[in-house]
C-alpha cells in the first residue's frame, strides 16, 4: 500500500513538471498530489490513563493509508478497544492526536467524525424491528424510504437476514442480533468503519463465513476499516496489516506474512501463530567453524550456519519447520499427537524443552515414541534475551 502511494507520487511528479523542471499549470494535478500526501487515519502519540491511574494506551503512533483493512490484536487487557474508541469519539485522550483524512479530530464528537461503529455486544434499539435498526442510519441523513429500501436489500440479503426483518431484538438468536448489527453499519458507507470483535459471538462456521462476507464487502466499498480482535486466525485472514499490541504499546505492524515469518519480539513470536512458536533459551558458540546452539542443561547442538555472532540467545522456530528426520540433531520423546483434520501437532519433549512440530494427518509418532527431530537453521529466528527484541 505504501509502496503504490509512492509510485502515484512519482508519476504525479511526471505530470506536473515537464523536463526542464517548469511547473505546469494544472490546478487539478495540484488538489490530487496535496491528497496523495495525506495520510488518511494517524495516531499521534496516543495515551489513554483512567482516573485509577490504569495505563491503558502508552503513547502509541499508526498511520493508515485509504482502503486499507488493519487488524489491532493483542490480549484482553493490551489496549487495542480504548484505541478504537479514541478513534470513534467515545474516549478522549489524555494525550495525543488522532487525525481523520487530514483533520484533527480529536476534540470532535462520534457523529461529528463519519465513522460506522460495530460493537461487540450488538447495541441495538430493543423497541425497533430488524428493519428500522438497519435503517436508522440511512433515515437520520434523510434518505428517502423507497431509496433506503433499495440500499438495504443486497446487505440485508447477504447476511440472510430477510426473513428476519419484522422481529425484534429479543426475539433473536445472538448470532442473528450481531449480523442486524453488522448490517446497520455496512448499510452506510462512512469515512471508516470500526469494529470492535463483531464475530466474536458467532458460531464457528458463520464466523468464518461471515470473515469472508467482511473482507469481500471492504474490498468492494473500498472503506478504510480499523479491526480489534483477540484471534490471531481471524486477524491473519482478515488484515492488510496487523497491528500487535501489548500493555498499551504497539510491538509490531506489518503484513500478516511479516508478521508471522518475522516477528519483531518474542511476545510477537509466542502470540501469533496456532501453536505459537517453539521458544528455547540459550548461547551461541563457533566450533570447528559453524555458529551451534546450545541449550542450558543439555549436551546436544544444533547448527545454525557459520557466521551468526556468538553470545547468549532465544531462540524461535515455527512448529511447521521441525521434522522428523533420521539424522536430526536433537533427541526427544512424544508426549503428544494432536490431529487436527488437515495436520497434526506432534508435542515432543527433549533436553531443549516441549517441541512442538508440525505434520501432515497421516504422520506417525505414537505417543512414547523416541524421535529425532531437525530444526531448519534457515528459519530459525533469534531474540536477545534480555529485551526479547529481534537480534
Amino acid at each position: 500500500m505504501v509502496e503504490r502511494r509512492v509510485q502515484v507520487r512519482l508519476l504525479l511528479y511526471d505530470c506536473l513538471y515537464d523536463r526542464a523542471d517548469r511547473v505546469l499549470p494544472s490546478a487539478a494535478f495540484r488538489v490530487v498530489l496535496e491528497w496523495s500526501f495525506v495520510i488518511f487515519l494517524e495516531l499521534n502519540q496516543l495515551v489513554k490513563t483512567f482516573p485509577d491511574g490504569t495505563e491503558a494506551v502508552k503513547g502509541i503512533d499508526l498511520s493508515v493509508e485509504k482502503g486499507e483493512f488493519i487488524v489491532l490484536l493483542g490480549p484482553s487487557g493490551c489496549g487495542k478497544t480504548t484505541t478504537l474508541r479514541m478513534v470513534a469519539g467515545l474516549e478522549i485522550p489524555t494525550a495525543g492526536q488522532v487525525r481523520l483524512n487530514g483533520k484533527d479530530v480529536t476534540s470532535l464528537r462520534p457523529a461529528e467524525r463519519d465513522v460506522g461503529f460495530v460493537f461487540q455486544f450488538y447495541a441495538l434499539y430493543p423497541h425497533m424491528p430488524v428493519r428500522e435498526n438497519i435503517a436508522f442510519p440511512l433515515r437520520n441523513t434523510g434518505m428517502p424510504p423507497d431509496e433506503r429500501e433499495r440500499t438495504m436489500s443486497e446487505v440485508v440479503k447477504r447476511l440472510g437476514l430477510t426473513d428476519l426483518l419484522d422481529r425484534y431484538p429479543r426475539q433473536l438468536s445472538g448470532g442473528d442480533q450481531q449480523r442486524v448489527a453488522l448490517a446497520r453499519a455496512m448499510v452506510r458507507r462512512p469515512a471508516l468503519y470500526l469494529m470492535d470483535e463483531p464475530l466474536g459471538t458467532l458460531d464457528a462456521d458463520l464466523r468464518l463465513e461471515m470473515r469472508v462476507f467482511l473482507r469481500e464487502q471492504q474490498l468492494e466499498l473500498k472503506v478504510t476499516t480499523l479491526y480489534v480482535t483477540h484471534d490471531q486466525e481471524e486477524a491473519m485472514g482478515l488484515a492488510d496489516r496487523i497491528v500487535v499490541m501489548d500493555a498499551g504499546l504497539i510491538c509490531q505492524v506489518g503484513s500478516p506474512t511479516d508478521v508471522y515469518d518475522d516477528p519483531a519480539s518474542l511476545f510477537v513470536a509466542h502470540f501469533v501463530g496456532s501453536p505459537g512458536m517453539n521458544i528455547v533459551e540459550g548461547k551461541i558458540e563457533h566450533r570447528d567453524g559453524h555458529s551451534v546452539f546450545s541449550a542450558p542443561g543439555s549436551e546436544q547442538t544444533v547448527h545454525l550456519g557459520d557466521d551468526v555472532a556468538p553470545g547468549n540467545v532465544t531462540l524461535g522456530i515455527r512448529a511447521e519447520h521441525v521434522s522428523v528426520h533420521p539424522e536430526g540433531e536433537l533427541t526427544g520423546r512424544v508426549v503428544l499427537n494432536e490431529y487436527r483434520g488437515v495436520g497434526r501437532n506432534i508435542h515432543v519433549d527433549t533436553s531443549f524443552g516441549r517441541m512442538i512440530l508440525s505434520a501432515g494427518p497421516e504422520a506417525g509418532g505414537a505417543v512414547g515414541d523416541e524421535v529425532r527431530l531437525r530444526l531448519d537453521p534457515e528459519n530459525t529466528r533469534l531474540f536477545d534475551s534480555e529485551t526479547g527484541r529481534r537480534r
